[in-house]
């Protein structure tokens, strides 16, 4: 373990991360279990890593206990790639849109209105609209950007540091068309893995429910868990209690969970249902391109649209009484 340790050491790029690694060196070289020196640095590990790791040294499954942990954090690594690249293609069509209406109204409506103006023509709606938009934007814009600003670190800051706040934020998150069922299979393929895999390393239900608890980001989830662990305290089932937080958990992990407690098969069947709600969340990223493409379609064209009507209507308008 030391020289493994010690390779470690070696690789690591990171003065700091050097450093920590040193100190677990001279922890195990004096006695001291990996997970009993790693629990000096919880803030770097984490409370699963550590608990993983000293499952296997009580059970001396140390060697898979690290394997299933090397595969867990891949496996979580690759879901957050998948989250992010599914949400890539929505933010640059989004951008791009916006980037397309700020340059018509930075840019090309400015040079259009003194024609307009001078014209004396009677306007449509849409383009005095757009006139009272650009002008704003050329008047005020810096003021509203800074405003947008202040009102959107609010918003994170809140979100961050008031526990209700958060709690109405990642219940919302929950129920947004099309995303939302995206985050509820991504929560429950890492909370489901989680829970198996330490119920499989020997972990009681009570402790595996209090580590999920700490490892998972969404506070809805964190909320259910807390109050499921209380439950199971006082000898509760999971799958009764499981049962009473369907926002969160859909009917089918319920049942899944009651025939593996009647089995006597729970961490498997959990693993099963992190492997299966990974499957549902692979094809949701895979197919949300074709999804969400005509709905952004539609949208940039509806918006692009009414500022090209709304540049075109008065120039054919004064077009024509030229004419007449």
């Amino acid at each position: 373990m030391l020289e493994s340790i010690h390779v470690i050491k070696e690789q690591t790029k990171s003065k700091r991360e050097a450093k920590v690694f040193e100190k677990i060196i001279a922890d195990v070289s004096n006695g001291q279990t990996l997970s009993g020196s790693l629990s000096r640095f919880k803030q770097v590990f984490g409370n699963f890593a550590i608990n993983i790791i000293k499952a296997g040294e009580g059970s001396g499954t140390l060697m898979d206990n690290l394997n299933y942990l090397a595969d867990e954090l891949k496996k979580k690594e690759l879901l957050r790639k998948k989250i992010r690249s599914a949400m890539l293609y929505p933010i640059i069509v989004t951008l791009a849109t916006f980037g397309i209406i700020g340059f018509l109204t930075a840019y090309i409506f400015p040079k259009i209105i003194p024609l307009f103006q001078s014209l004396n023509a009677k306007l449509p709606l849409s383009t005095r609209a757009i006139i009272y938009l650009t002008d704003l934007i050329r008047n005020d814009g810096l003021w509203i950007l800074l405003g947008l600003i202040i009102v959107i670190v609010g918003i994170v800051v809140m979100i961050k540091n008031v526990p209700k706040v958060r709690s109405a934020y990642d219940g919302l998150i929950l129920r947004i068309p099309i995303f939302g069922s995206m985050i509820l299979n991504y929560n429950l393929t890492n909370t489901t893995r989680t829970l198996g895999l330490l119920l499989k390393s020997g972990i009681s239900l009570t402790e595996a429910l209090v580590i999920t608890t700490d490892t998972t980001e969404n506070v809805r989830y964190k909320e259910a868990f807390s109050n499921i662990k209380a439950g199971v305290m006082k000898g509760k089932t999971l799958s009764e209690l499981i049962n009473k937080y369907r926002a969160v958990f859909p009917l089918m992990l319920v049942h899944m969970i009651s025939i593996g407690e009647k089995s006597g098969n729970l961490s498997n069947t959990l693993m099963y249902l992190s492997e299966y709600y990974e499957n549902e969340f692979d094809e949701q990223t895979k197919n949300l391109s074709s999804t969400i493409e005509p709905v952004l379609m539609i949208i940039m064209g509806i918006m692009v649209g009414f500022v090209a009507i709304s540049v075109i209507t008065p120039i054919y308008e004064i077009t024509n009484s030229i004419h007449k």
